[in-house]
Parts: structure tokens; C-alpha cells; sequence
């Protein structure tokens, strides 16, 4: 096991070395985020651009929230749990950020590495101090400042749930700044939707940033990449709340299933961080908080946090668009695992993601159009020793769980993480979509077999 610094830097007079580390054994890796001409790199520069083109100014308190999400990012995904933490997964990270207000961030440190924590599993610790002089000020206000005619921000990831919350939103007649990050193959999908949806409702260009901030695989001396990435929605939520501190009193908007959203483990081998929490109810009522904190007035919402998959796509504002582009979406865990096979990537067809996407799309339109590696999950009976089987199986008996246990999913939903933020009536309502999300996977799932081979 080793422990790891990350220390993000603004231009030289911004580094720190080993002997200002508060763990001075810890190995240290610097992101410098300034580049030599005083502009950031990393992605958040052009990010800021491009808010500034749809004439968003972001406010300093917004970078700084973004830098700590980049120092997040690096450390998340590019530190393997499996070499350097001793349990395999629980690593030990330290992040040291410059921030425009350092004062009232300490104020908040407690706070976001209880969020991280949460969210990643790992242990954080947090260490705020003042940005060097050269970049007190990273946002330029433009002499003549256009009002932007935004009232929301809407995260747009290229899945099928952000899909269809972007046509609800715009068939509402809503306003809403549309949120992306891309980073692989996985993303490819948010220019098709866009264009699907702006031949619609219009040109989406004006209203849609796409963010690309990541850092190459060897940042980190001598360590391997990770593939979990479980922090990765801090990062998004942190992009959508830039762009929010730059409109004033808006909407900050995470459109996701509520079975995804709770992500209720569905075996016992899958518990904590194990089973990810990027929009978990708890997770998301703390970045409210978060933002109340920071003076920044968004508000966290999540439209579809009591409705299936299966529900978005049947209660969804346009029915003919959601139905004729809803396959263009992706929704697999891992689209590039096919490469494997020798196959060109895609949808496997047998992970969580895609048994809940295949369940909707049959339950909303009786038929689906993905193309999955796995076509046909009744040729033939699956073998249950087959690593690729297994979410299969999960469903399968969470399904007669719920079938012969009575009123368990009451307290199985708070097994990912607590809902003591939510009333009695909101907490049955959480219980309802999780079984009714589990019985539209189970009818998905009907005839198929699986067995030991």
C-alpha cells in the first residue's frame, strides 16, 4: 500500500514539495493546471471558453470548485486501487488545491471529503491554501456583459436518461444549458443525441458546452491507471455547478432512473462503494449543501428520481423522437470490451447498464433496436460460473426476493447509503421504484436460464 499527494499547481510559484507534504512519506504528484502564457490547461480553459462564448461568466468560487474536481479526477483515475491500496480498493489520497477564498473553503473541507469518501470509497483529506498572485483572478469579465438566457443547467452525458431530460426539458419551453464531458468512446454519443434533439427543437450548439478535462495514463510514477472511476460525477456535477455560478438563482439538473440512482446492491458480495453512487439521493442532497455553503444558488434536482427507465421512455414529452433515436444512446459499462472478442464496440447486452436499458426499451416500445454482443439472452442457458453472467443471475434472485420476502425492498433501499434527508412518504416512494424497477428487468428476463455449465 502507498499513500498518495495529489497537488494541483497554478504556475510555478503555486508548487509545493515533499517536505510541505503533511505526509511526508506520501508519494506526490503535481498537475499543473497554468500553462507557460498564464492560461489554464488541462481542458479547463477551453471549458471556460466556451461558457464565455454562450456569455456565461462563471464565478471564481465555480474554478475552484472545478479545480478541486480535476485534482479528484486525477487522483480517482489514474491511482490503482489493486497495487496501491492494501485492501485492493480503499486508497489513501491527499489533495492539496489553490483556491480564490481559502477561508471559507476550510469551512466546507469536512464536508466534501465526507462526499468523496461516500462516493469513492477511498480516504480523502482535503488541504486548501491561497492561489499564487498570478492567478488570484482566472475568470475574465467582458467589458460588455450579455445576459445569458439560461434557466437551468442540464447535465448531458449521451445516455438515454440525459436524452430523454433534455427533450422533456425542451418541450417544456425551458431554457436549459446543456452540461457534457467526454473523454473516450464512450461519450461519442452526445453529438448524435444533440443532433437528433436540435433538428427537433433547434440548434442545441448555443446551449450545449462540452468539457473535456482528464489527465494521460503516467501521471502517476510508476503506478497502473484505474478502471472504477467511482468519483467521476463529482467532476460532472462540478462542471454543471461552474457553469451555475454564472446565471444566478437556476435549476442544476441530474436526470437519471430512480433504480439506477439508488443502485441498491443486488447480491450480497456487492456492498458500499462497491456498487457506484454517482447520483445516489444521499450523495446529491450533500452537493446541495455543498452549494449553499459556497454562496452558489443552484438547486439539485433530479426529475426522475421515482420513475423506471421503462417509465422515462413511455411518459417522455416527444414519444416519436424518444422512440425513433433512443437506441443511438449508450448506456454499457464498458462499450470497448468487445474489442476482446475482436468485435467493434458496443453494447454487451449482459451488464447491469444494458439489462436495464434492453428491460426499458422492450417495456416502452415492446421491441429494441440496440445491437448487443449478447444478442439473445434465451438461446441457450447461460453458464453461471461465467464472470459475464453474473448481473444476470443478480437480478434474477433480487427478483425472487422481492417476490417472497414481502415488503423488503422498504429496507433494502437504504442499504447504498441513507435517505434521512427524505421524508417517510419520499422514502416508500423510493422503495416502489426500486421493486418496479427490478420487475421491469424481470420481465426482460423471463425464459432465460442460467445454470452451471
Amino acid at each position: 500500500m502507498k499513500h498518495h499527494s495529489i497537488v494541483v499547481a497554478l504556475g510555478a510559484s503555486g508548487r509545493l514539495d515533499k517536505n510541505e507534504l503533511h505526509d511526508k512519506s506520501s508519494q506526490l504528484t503535481e498537475l499543473q493546471l497554468l500553462d507557460s502564457d498564464g492560461q489554464l490547461n488541462g481542458g479547463l480553459g477551453m471549458t471556460l471558453s466556451e461558457l464565455g462564448a454562450r456569455h456565461v461568466v462563471p464565478s471564481e468560487i465555480g474554478v475552484d470548485l472545478v479545480l478541486i474536481a480535476a485534482g479528484v479526477t486525477a487522483a480517482d483515475t489514474r491511482i490503482s486501487r489493486s497495487s496501491e491500496a492494501q485492501d485492493s480498493w480503499t486508497r489513501e489520497l491527499d489533495l492539496y488545491v489553490p483556491v480564490s477564498d481559502p477561508v471559507l473553503w476550510s469551512k466546507q473541507k469536512l464536508h466534501v471529503e465526507r462526499m468523496l469518501r461516500f462516493l469513492s470509497g477511498d480516504r480523502w483529506r482535503l488541504y486548501f491554501r491561497d492561489r499564487p498572485a498570478a492567478a488570484k483572478i482566472l475568470v475574465t469579465t467582458p467589458p460588455e456583459l450579455i445576459k445569458p438566457d439560461f434557466d437551468c443547467v442540464s447535465l448531458f452525458s449521451g445516455g438515454m436518461d440525459s436524452f430523454v431530460g433534455a427533450i422533456d426539458l425542451l418541450a417544456a419551453r425551458r431554457k436549459p444549458l446543456f452540461m457534457s464531458h467526454y473523454w473516450d468512446i464512450s461519450t461519442s454519443s452526445q453529438n448524435i443525441c444533440a443532433t437528433r434533439i436540435g433538428a427537433v427543437y433547434g440548434d442545441l450548439g448555443p446551449r450545449h458546452v462540452r468539457a473535456r478535462l482528464g489527465f494521460a495514463n503516467g501521471i502517476v510514477d510508476g503506478v497502473d491507471q484505474e478502471t472504477t472511476t467511482r468519483a467521476r460525477s463529482f467532476l460532472f456535477i462540478a462542471l454543471a455547478a461552474l457553469a451555475a455560478s454564472g446565471l444566478g438563482d437556476v435549476g442544476l439538473i441530474v436526470p437519471e432512473n430512480g433504480l439506477i440512482a439508488l443502485n441498491v446492491p443486488l447480491d450480497p458480495l456487492r456492498l458500499g462503494a462497491w456498487s457506484t453512487r454517482t447520483t445516489h439521493p444521499f450523495y446529491l442532497a450533500r452537493w446541495q449543501e455543498l452549494l449553499n455553503g459556497l454562496g452558489i444558488k443552484a438547486t439539485v434536482t433530479n426529475p426522475y428520481r421515482f420513475k423506471t427507465k421503462g417509465q422515462m421512455l413511455k411518459e417522455c414529452a416527444n414519444e416519436k423522437l424518444v422512440k425513433d433515436f433512443a437506441h443511438e444512446t449508450i448506456s454499457c459499462s464498458s462499450i470497448a470490451k468487445a474489442r476482446w472478442r475482436g468485435l467493434a464496440p458496443g453494447h454487451c447486452g449482459h451488464c447491469t447498464l444494458c439489462l436495464i436499458r434492453g428491460a426499458a426499451m422492450r417495456d416502452a416500445f415492446g421491441a429494441d433496436q440496440t445491437g448487443y454482443t449478447l444478442a439473445d439472452l434465451r438461446a441457450k442457458p447461460l453458464d453461471a460460473r461465467a464472470r459475464q453472467n453474473e448481473h444476470i443471475r443478480s437480478f434474477q434472485l433480487m427478483g425472487a426476493r422481492l417476490r417472497n420476502e414481502g415488503d423488503i425492498e422498504r429496507l433494502l433501499v437504504h442499504k447504498p447509503g441513507p435517505l434521512s434527508d427524505y421524508s417517510g412518504a419520499e422514502q416508500t416512494d423510493y422503495a416502489a421504484v426500486f421493486r418496479r424497477g427490478i420487475e421491469e428487468v424481470g420481465r426482460l428476463l423471463t425464459g432465460v436460464v442460467v445454470r452451471p455449465g
